[in-house]
C-alpha cells in the first residue's frame, strides 16, 4: 500500500500538493530524522532547557543577520550579560509572562545607551526579545495566526519602527520606504497581501497530511513575499517558521536553531537554483559579495519560480533544519562533556 496521500486527499489539500513536490517529502524526511536523533540525545533528560535557551540566542543571532542586522555571538552574549543577571531566554515551555520580560525590559533600557546611528543592536536584542516569547505566543498563533503577526510585530519593532507602524499592515503609500533586503522585488498591493494572507491563515487552521517543514516553509515563504508589515518582515517570517515547527510537535521545545542552519546554507548556494526574475530556471551562482546569496536565492525562487521553485525553496528550507539539528546536537555534546 503507497504511504502517498491519494490524488483526492491532494485536491482538497493544498499544503500536501506542496509536499508532492519532486524531493520535497525526502527532504522533509530527512530534516524528521535529524530532530529525531536530537530528541534521543541524553543531555536533554535534564538539560533540555539550556538547549533551549542556546539554540533561541543563536537563532536569533542568526535571522537578524539575515536581515541585515549583524553582530557576533560573543558580542550579543556580553551586551546580555551587561544587562541583566544571566541573560537567558526562557523556552518554549515557559509562561510566566514576568520572566519573559526579563529580556524584554533590558533590552528596551539600554538599546539607547550601547547604539549609534545605524548600529545593529536594537534590531538584534528585538529577535533577542521576540524569540523569547515564541512559546507563549503558540496558543495565539494557532487560534487567530494574524493577530500573533501583529504582536510579534510589536514585540520586534520597538525601538525601530515608529510607534504607529507597529503591528499595523504596510501602506501602498507613504514616507517609509518597504525595506526589501533580499532583494526579491516589490511585494504585492496591500488589497492582495491581505488576501493571501487570508487564505494563508486558513491554510494553518485547516487540517493537512503535510509535514511542519513542509507548512513551516510555506508560511516562512509567503511572509517574505508579501512583506505584510515593510519592515522586519523577513524576521516576522522567520520566527513563524519557528513558531510552526514548535506548535506542530516536530521541535516542540525549540531546540534547533533552524536560522543558523539558513546562514550556512546561505554561504554554501552551490547546490541551489537560481530563479530570475522572469522566471527562467538555471543554475546559478551566487552573487558577488552576498554572504548570505543561497538563502536569498532561494527565496527568490518560492517568489517567482512556480512549483520548481516552491520545491526549491522547501528543500532548502528542510535542509536548513536538519543542519539546525546537527548543530544543536553538538551543543549537547559539549554539555554532556562538561
Amino acid at each position: 500500500m503507497s504511504l502517498r496521500p491519494s490524488g483526492t486527499i491532494l485536491a482538497a489539500d493544498p499544503l500536501a500538493r506542496v509536499a508532492a513536490l519532486p524531493g520535497v517529502r525526502e527532504a522533509a524526511d530527512s530534516a524528521r530524522s535529524a530532530v529525531d536523533t536530537l530528541l534521543r540525545h541524553r543531555v536533554l533528560r535534564r538539560q533540555s532547557a539550556e538547549v533551549t535557551a542556546e539554540a533561541s540566542l543563536r537563532a536569533a543571532r542568526a535571522c537578524a543577520a539575515l536581515e541585515g542586522y549583524e553582530i557576533s555571538l560573543d558580542e550579543l552574549r556580553a551586551h546580555l550579560a551587561r544587562s541583566g543577571p544571566e541573560g537567558v531566554l526562557p523556552g518554549p515551555e515557559e509562561t510566566d509572562a514576568s520572566k519573559a520580560g526579563a529580556v524584554t525590559d533590558r533590552g528596551t533600557r539600554n538599546d539607547a545607551a550601547m547604539t549609534g546611528s545605524g548600529h545593529p543592536l536594537p534590531v538584534v536584542l528585538g529577535t533577542v526579545r521576540l524569540y523569547a516569547e515564541l512559546g507563549i505566543l503558540v496558543p495565539a498563533w494557532e487560534r487567530a495566526p494574524r493577530q500573533a503577526l501583529a504582536r510579534m510585530h510589536v514585540l520586534l519593532g520597538r525601538g525601530f519602527v515608529p510607534d504607529d507602524e507597529l503591528g499595523r499592515p504596510r501602506a501602498d503609500a507613504g514616507t517609509r520606504a518597504i525595506l526589501d533586503p533580499l532583494r526579491l522585488g516589490p511585494p504585492p498591493h496591500s488589497v492582495e497581501t491581505s488576501v493571501r494572507l487570508d487564505g494563508l491563515t486558513g491554510l494553518l487552521v485547516a487540517p493537512t497530511s503535510a509535514p511542519a517543514i513542509v507548512v513551516a516553509a510555506v508560511v516562512h515563504g509567503e511572509l517574505l513575499a508579501l512583506r505584510p508589515f515593510g519592515a522586519l518582515d523577513g524576521v516576522i517570517a522567520r520566527a513563524a517558521a519557528r513558531l510552526v515547527l514548535i506548535g506542530r510537535g516536530l521541535d516542540p521545545k525549540a531546540l534547533t536553531a533552524t536560522d543558523v542552519g539558513h546562514l550556512e546554507m546561505g554561504q554554501n548556494p552551490a547546490s541551489i537554483l537560481r530563479v530570475d526574475r522572469a522566471g527562467d530556471a538555471h543554475a546559478g551562482e551566487a552573487y558577488a559579495g552576498e554572504a548570505y546569496a543561497g538563502y536569498r536565492e532561494a527565496a527568490a525562487a518560492y517568489v517567482g519560480g512556480g512549483a520548481d521553485g516552491v520545491a526549491i525553496w522547501v528543500r532548502h528550507c528542510a535542509k536548513a533544519l536538519e543542519l539546525a539539528a546537527r548543530e544543536s546536537l553538538a551543543v549537547c555534546e559539549a554539555l554532556a562533556r562538561t
